[in-house]
Parts: C-alpha cells; sequence; structure tokens
C-alpha cells in the first residue's frame, strides 16, 4: 500500500457501523491498519476492534461512545459520520413535524454530537480527519425527500463552518457524498433488482455504486494522501451531479 494511504497508528470511530457504507468503511480502515470503534444502534452486527450501541441522537450515550473509544485505544484521529436513520417518502405538507425532528437528530445531530465530544481527542493527538456522509442529494432536490435532502445539505455547509473553526487545531472536515449505493435502504423501492432498475439511468455510469467504493474514498480522506483536503465535498456519485 502506498503509504500516505495508511492508517497504521490511528484511531477511528465510525458510527452507522452496521449499515452497507458503514460496516465498508470499518473494514477499509481496519485493512489500512486503524484500530476502529464502530457506533450503531445495532452493535450485534457491527465488526470492528471495539463494537458500541448508541443512539447518535443521545447527547449522553454519544459522549460515553466516544470515551469509550478514545480511553480503550488511548487516542483518536478519525471520524466517520455515517449514521442516518429511515425517512419516509413525503413532502413538508405530509410530513409530520416528530418525524422531521428525528431525521434531523440524527442525520445532523448526530454529526454533530460524535464532532463535539471528538474534536477535543483529535486536538490532543495532533489533528484528525472528521468526515460527514452527506449524499448527493444534499446538492440537487428529488421528489418525496425533503426531509433527507436538508440533512444532507446541511451536513455540507456545517463541514465548511467547521473547517474554518478547527484548521488552527490541525482537524481536517470533508464531507463524502455517494450517489445510490447498493445498501438495505434500497429496500425501500422493493427489491435490489428494482433499484437498480429505477435508478442505475440516473447515474452516468448506468448503475448503483458499491459500499466498498464509498468506503475506499472515506478511506483517501482520512489518509494523509487527502492532507491538504479540508471544508471539501467529494462527490463519488457515478455522475449524477453531472448532469
Amino acid at each position: 500500500m502506498d503509504q500516505r494511504f495508511s492508517l497504521q497508528g490511528k484511531c477511528a470511530i465510525v458510527t452507522g457501523a452496521a449499515g452497507g457504507i458503514g460496516g465498508a468503511t470499518v473494514r477499509a480502515f481496519r485493512d489500512a491498519g486503524a484500530k476502529v470503534a464502530g457506533v450503531d444502534l445495532d452493535a450485534a452486527r457491527i465488526n470492528a476492534d471495539l463494537a458500541v450501541a448508541c443512539d447518535v441522537a443521545s447527547e449522553g450515550e454519544t459522549r460515553a461512545a466516544v470515551e469509550r473509544a478514545a480511553s480503550t485505544f488511548g487516542s483518536l484521529h478519525i471520524l466517520v459520520n455515517a449514521a442516518a436513520t429511515r425517512d419516509p417518502t413525503a413532502t413538508v405538507t405530509d410530513l409530520d413535524l416528530a418525524t422531521w425532528n428525528r431525521v434531523f437528530a440524527v442525520n445532523v445531530g448526530g454529526a454533530y454530537l460524535m464532532s463535539r465530544w471528538a474534536i477535543p481527542h483529535m486536538a490532543r493527538a495532533g489533528g484528525g480527519s472528521i468526515i460527514h456522509i452527506a449524499s448527493q442529494l444534499g446538492t440537487v432536490g428529488t421528489p418525496g425527500r425533503v426531509a433527507y435532502c436538508a440533512t444532507k445539505g446541511a451536513l455540507i455547509t456545517m463541514a465548511k463552518a467547521m473547517a474554518t473553526d478547527h484548521a488552527a487545531q490541525k482537524v481536517r472536515v470533508n464531507t463524502l457524498s455517494p450517489g445510490a449505493v447498493e445498501t438495505e435502504r434500497m429496500l425501500r423501492f422493493g427489491t435490489m433488482e428494482k433499484a437498480r432498475e429505477m435508478l442505475g439511468p440516473k447515474h452516468l455510469l448506468n448503475r448503483l455504486g458499491q459500499p466498498e467504493e464509498i468506503a475506499a474514498a472515506a478511506l483517501f480522506l482520512a489518509s494523509e494522501a487527502a492532507s491538504f483536503m479540508t471544508g471539501a465535498n467529494l462527490l463519488v456519485d457515478g455522475g449524477y451531479n453531472a448532469i
């Protein structure tokens, strides 16, 4: 491996670690030499050096998760905020306030809370990398996904603001925006084959992405290969946003 992509000696936290993208990111980071704490509501499905059950919308649970990872590993260098809740297909006139608030509490609030607790540890370690998993739908709209689009757009601008706030602490903050990826979320279309049929043609590459392709981009952003990147949004969307 090119040593710029090595995570040897690094310690990472990945939220949403039981999901497709989160799980693939855990594997990629471990393969690159990192010690990884996976955080998810469903800790039984996490395959990491440390599995932590946590609701990322909870102030207390997120603080405990970060402290547990930092104390277990001795330091913290990388945080990937991949946790996202299922959002219903709805417009603002259909969506009830409780559901709207829950989507924001997990998708945006979770990234805020995890970052809040992680940044002091990163600063003590001499710097680090925070990656918010956003979406191609953070920069364009699509029918019936108003809550999802709003939260992913918020993550993109949140990362820019955080990058300005924490550059002096050598903490880089970027977003990674996948296109449609073959994960359990695609089963909202009924079957994966139906998702491929409906969404594949919306991408210039005429297919859905694979979790490992997004994890490879996360590895890049976490590593020294991306040492001059902060406040950026990396689109890995099969050309969805190009047209």
